[in-house]
């Protein structure tokens, strides 16, 4: 190894440490080796998070994802590699080929197989890419070829999913159930799609069918407490969480599913009974699964389990650190404190007027204090559109409706300093009981004369020709309006 080198005097010395992609690749390895896969994923993002343009990094990540079974994900990486990084490492054509075998997609893992071969004839998978080849010829006689395209369409509907793409997705599982009709799987997803893309009453609608069709369908009793839970519909969900309490999955998919699902809605005791079981028995969860059973245990009194199965989600997931639940309530600052107290509030105004304030504020990015401000408000249908439309972006129905008053508000707080004050006389008008016929389309025109009203409650000289100069509407607009406010006022 060669002469070791003499202690030098001690003299005081500032030592850099600077963690190098290669330095985290390197760690990545010998966890690697270790078979301590879970760590040697964390060092691999690392080391292609600084240096994005290494393929060999890159490669060996793939590879670590697949043998955790997250063959999508390390098909992502290996396509980036052909097509991004370097064309010529022809080995991630075999294990493309290898991943999608393990997805049941026979025809695309055949086809990299084939092109491996094509590129490296002598290469060092090719006698396992021929087997490969062989094996796939075997297997597809069990498989017919509607069902091989069937696995495909589903799994690009789910990708688009994956990725927000509604639209595309509801296209795509819209031809899946017009072809195969009783296709539960995909129902449910084409239910997710309307809601999540905002149609709320057809994602119900599909819902009821399924069960309809398929009395007792998990996923589409579990689907429709979700959306009751958004919806704020508190009958419902005590409803839908009576019923699934007494549902006894016998499948791991299903008693996950359960369990997710009690955990989103707040109801964390039922949610802990199926995760925890899960856990017990050894079941390999992704990110979703460690990071609701780590929210039951910790609002059930299990904080140290919360804590532990937290640090196993930080290992796959870094970027949730911050999230924990019991860092919540740190997120309570004074503003949030005072929207809290509008919540608590006699009249609907102040309630209406802390969800607004709240849904403009950065702490609405964040999902679990969304959720726990949601549980807040009371049971009042008059607020749903608010929520509908606040907290979850739609827009369809009253919800539409109410986002028009948020706009309206946005105008007017955009326009003035007295932003809670006015904020909660624009939503005493619009909570007005002969506001209900009123559109609030024209934002501009209703702010000005929202203030131009205010103003002169306060005993402040305003004009209407200088509100109309504020908000670039004419005076005459603002005459029209500065009647309708009056009326709401009254």
């Amino acid at each position: 190894m060669g002469k070791q080198l003499k202690r030098p005097p001690r003299k005081a010395t500032i030592v850099p440490f600077i963690q190098s992609a290669d330095y985290f690749f390197k760690k990545g390895m010998r966890a690697y080796e270790r078979g301590d896969l879970y760590k040697a994923r964390k060092y691999f993002e690392r080391a292609v998070r600084l240096d994005e343009r290494d393929a060999s990094f890159a490669l060996q990540l793939a590879l670590v994802l697949s043998e955790l079974g997250e063959y999508q994900v390390s098909n992502q990486w290996l396509l980036k590699i052909i097509h991004d990084l370097d064309e010529t490492m022809y080995d991630c054509l075999y294990f493309l080929a290898n991943n999608y075998a393990c997805l049941g997609l026979f025809r695309e893992a055949t086809q990299y197989a084939e092109q491996y071969l094509t590129c490296e004839s002598d290469g060092e998978f090719a006698d396992d890419a021929a087997d490969l080849l062989e094996l796939l010829k075997l297997d597809r006689h069990d498989v017919s070829e509607e069902q091989e395209q069937l696995i495909t369409m589903q799994e690009r509907a789910r990708h688009l999913l994956e990725q927000e793409r509604f639209a595309e997705a509801i296209e795509a599982l819209e031809a899946i159930v017009s072809r195969y009709p009783e296709f539960w799987s995909a129902h449910n997803n084409l239910a997710l799609a309307y809601f999540y893309n905002g149609d709320v009453e057809r994602a119900k609608q599909k819902l009821l069918e399924v069960l309809k069709r398929d009395p007792g369908n998990l996923h589409a009793l579990c689907n429709a407490l979700v959306f009751a839970y958004y919806l704020h519909d508190q009958e419902e969900v005590a409803a839908l969480c009576e019923t699934l309490a007494s549902v006894y999955p016998f499948f791991r998919e299903h008693q996950y599913k359960l369990g997710a699902t009690f955990a989103l809605v707040g109801r964390f005791d039922s949610a802990f009974r199926w995760l925890y079981r899960l856990y017990k028995n050894g079941f390999d969860g992704d990110g979703p699964f460690y990071y609701w059973l780590a929210y039951s245990a910790y609002h059930i009194g299990h904080e140290s389990l919360a804590r532990q199965v937290w640090e196993t989600l930080t290992t796959l997931h870094p970027e949730k650190r911050g999230e924990e639940p019991w860092a919540v309530p740190a997120l309570f600052d004074e503003t949030l404190l005072r929207i809290v107290h509008l919540f608590e509030g006699e009249e609907l105004a102040d309630r209406l007027c802390g969800l607004y304030l709240f849904s403009r504020s950065p702490q609405a990015e964040e999902t679990a204090l969304s959720l726990a401000v949601c549980r807040l408000l009371p049971a009042d249908p008059r607020l749903r559109p608010f929520i509908d439309s606040f907290l979850f972006g739609l827009d369809d129905g009253r919800s539409a409706w109410a986002a028009n008053i948020g706009r309206m508000v946005d105008v007017l707080l955009a326009n003035n300093e007295e932003k809670e004050a006015l904020c909660r006389f624009a939503f005493t008008m619009a909570a007005h009981p002969s506001a209900q016929g009123e559109p609030f389309v024209n934002g501009a025109a209703w702010a000005a004369a929202i203030e131009y009203v205010w103003r002169q409650q306060q005993g402040e000289r305003v004009t209407q020709k200088t509100m109309a100069a504020k908000y670039g509407v004419s005076t005459t607009t603002v005459k029209k309006y500065v009647q309708k406010a009056r009326q709401l006022d009254s």
